[in-house]
């Protein structure tokens, strides 16, 4: 009993059990009431054949008497054995009862006696005697037929009984279910169905954040408890759900805070990137913007001397006086605030000290100070972090493109040396020697005749270097006004158009930043040089200038359709061309002079670029470097 009060599941399984039960029952005791009605009717039809034959064994007998014969006789006795198996027979005695004390019985024991003392002598005595007394015959038979009527009238009844048994236990069993189920009907309405509405409720309502609902079920079952559940998660989930609500509204302005910091950095960068090397210009105002949206400061950024590692203060925030190290005394960067704060005036808070540094190299200190009483949560010290590495960034940057201009300008002017020593420093070496030699001529005295050839190669020398001193400073110019060799280049063929007064095609087909600037000089120059030559001497109506890439070697191919070359080989060797030669291998490439089969003249200078060598030789130097390294 407890547990059926405990449980809804087990008064369901229960209310099933005795349903079920009932049912099986119902159907046992309808078969059994059924096997046991089985032959009645056989019974009854042999119980009402009993009357025919007893008229038919008296209608024998009279025909018997009529016609005494042994067929007549044998008839009789066939007749008369018939109607005893058949008051004998299984199918009439197996429909009556055993007990001797039911009716069906007593009838059936008297309609044996009325046969076997009454009416079964009479048909043997008229066998016997050939007469028939009718009257006496009719009297017997009338009895015997009125005892046969009771017992086939008791069989119906007995018959009628069980059926109405039958009836009685099918009704029987029908209301001991329907209240079965009127009871679990009732049991499931109030102990599942509305404690389910009731849990629906809250759950919608949960569903709409609304904690306030409970169910407040009664009892012990599962239902109930699960009820008293739903209500105790209700209150801790509505206390839960405040507390969360709480903590988003807090993280929702942490993270508002945060979104604006990386909007100050993101505009912070640009101040960094695009603020030359004033580092102060461009990151005071970023710092101040974070120091307000955080909450904190001063912030001090001190920056390691690249020779000593000594700490140099840069800036600080809301300062009091320039650091002693400014070189703007005309910024006030540092000094702009509201309310200039000194760093003694955070005595009473601490300091978190940030290292500026990129990989391993160390630039520098970031010292960002806040209040005791407010600590630096994960994400301000996140951002923090990031805005160390971003200052690291900027001045590892800045440091870098100072390196870089520096490298750059040293290369410019090696560059221009060397060109000046391979060309003017040469020619004027030259026209010294000429000099030296008219200065020993005259002083022997030597006839104006010979002096005249000595004049005329100094006047040739000096034109010839005024030409490279012409040709130098346009391949400079070229080079300042546009970057990379391609522009240059285009410039160089759209002069040469101009001079010629014919087209110079290009075609330009190299990698960026695969030549270095001395490599980009030197083919420049060739390429002048050969365009040059055919100015003055192809009479040509196109020229070309091709420069490919093409299995780690650069190819310029310079072509005309002038007049050519007397012959297939390389003309005698003048200074133009002595000078390419030199060029092409200082570039450690050659170079070839040839007529073209269509007509005229080409150019051809072949070489490997630095960095294409320095790629070819990476594989077998790679051990090399590794082990450098270590």
């Amino acid at each position: 009993m407890k547990l059926l009060q405990r449980s809804l599941v087990a008064r369901i399984v229960a209310s099933l059990l005795a349903i079920s039960a009932m049912a099986l029952i119902s159907i046992v005791v309808t078969m059994a009431v059924a096997g046991g009605s089985r032959g009645d009717a056989a019974a009854i039809n042999v119980a009402g054949s009993l009357r025919m034959n007893t008229y038919q064994i008296v209608a024998a007998l009279q025909r018997y008497e009529r016609t005494p014969s042994l067929e007549h006789q044998a008839a009789v006795h066939v007749l008369k054995r018939r109607f005893e198996e058949r008051l004998e027979s299984d199918e009439l005695t197996g429909a009556i009862p055993v007990s001797e004390a039911h009716e069906l019985r007593r009838q059936y024991r008297l309609v044996l006696s009325r046969w076997h003392n009454e009416l079964a002598p009479e048909v043997n005595e008229a066998v016997d005697s050939r007469t028939v007394n009718i009257e006496s015959l009719n009297r017997t038979l009338d009895g015997l037929v009125s005892e046969i009527d009771q017992m086939v009238s008791q069989l119906e009844q007995n018959t009628e009984a069980k059926i109405r048994l039958l009836s009685a236990l099918q009704i029987l069993f029908l209301g001991l279910t329907a209240v079965v189920v009127a009871i679990a009907l009732y049991d499931i309405r109030h102990n599942l169905v509305a404690p389910l509405r009731q849990l629906m409720v809250l759950a919608r309502e949960a569903a709409r954040h609304n904690f306030s609902v409970r169910t407040r079920l009664k009892g012990a079952d599962e239902l109930a408890l699960l009820g008293h559940t739903f209500d105790t998660m209700a209150e801790e989930l509505g206390t839960s759900y405040a507390d969360l609500e709480e903590r988003v509204k807090r993280k929702t302005r942490e993270l508002e805070r945060s979104s604006q910091v990386m909007q100050v950095l993101h505009d912070g960068s640009r101040w960094l990137y695009g603020g030359g090397n004033d580092l102060c210009a461009s990151a005071a105002p970023m710092l101040r913007q974070v120091e307000t949206l955080l909450e904190i400061g001063p912030i001090r950024l001190l920056l390691n001397d690249p020779h000593d590692d000594r700490p140099i203060p840069i800036l600080a925030t809301h300062s009091a006086r320039r650091p002693n190290y400014c070189r703007d005394h005309d910024c006030h960067a540092c000094l702009i605030g509201p309310r200039p704060m000194r760093l003694t005036d955070t005595e009473e808070g601490d300091c978190v000290l940030l290292p500026v540094s990129v990989g391993d190299e160390m630039l520098g200190t970031l010292e960002v100070w806040y209040p005791k009483e407010q600590p630096l949560s994960d994400s301000v010290r996140r951002l923090l972090n990031a805005l160390a590495d971003q200052l690291a960034t900027a001045v590892f940057l800045q440091r870098r493109i100072e390196e870089e201009q520096q490298v750059s300008l040293m290369n410019e002017r090696t560059i221009i040396a060397r060109e000046l020593h391979d060309s003017l420093a040469q020619s004027l070496s030259y026209l010294k020697m000429q000099v030296a030699r008219l200065e020993r001529m005259q002083a022997k005295g030597a006839p104006r005749e010979s002096q005249a050839a000595v004049f005329d190669e100094l006047r040739t020398g000096l034109n010839s270097a005024y030409r490279q001193l012409r040709e130098l400073l346009t391949t400079f110019r070229l080079k300042l006004e546009g970057p990379g060799l391609q522009t240059a280049l285009l410039q160089t063929t759209e002069e040469f158009s101009e001079r010629m007064g014919a087209p110079v095609e290009m075609h330009y087909d190299v990698p960026p930043h695969l030549l270095n600037p001395n490599e980009e000089i030197h083919l420049l120059q060739i390429a002048r040089e050969a365009l040059s030559n055919t100015h003055k001497h192809a009479q040509a109506h196109w020229a070309g200038v091709t420069v490919n890439f093409h299995h780690a070697r650069i190819t310029l191919r310079i072509e005309d359709d002038g007049i050519g070359l007397a012959d297939s080989d390389s003309p005698p060797m003048h200074y133009g061309l002595v000078i390419m030669r030199d060029r092409a291998h200082t570039l450690g490439g050659e170079l070839k002079l040839s007529n073209r089969a269509t007509g005229g003249t080409c150019i051809e200078v072949t070489f490997t670029p630095q960095t294409a060598r320095l790629i070819t030789r990476q594989p077998a130097t790679d051990s090399l470097l590794h082990d450098q390294g270590n």
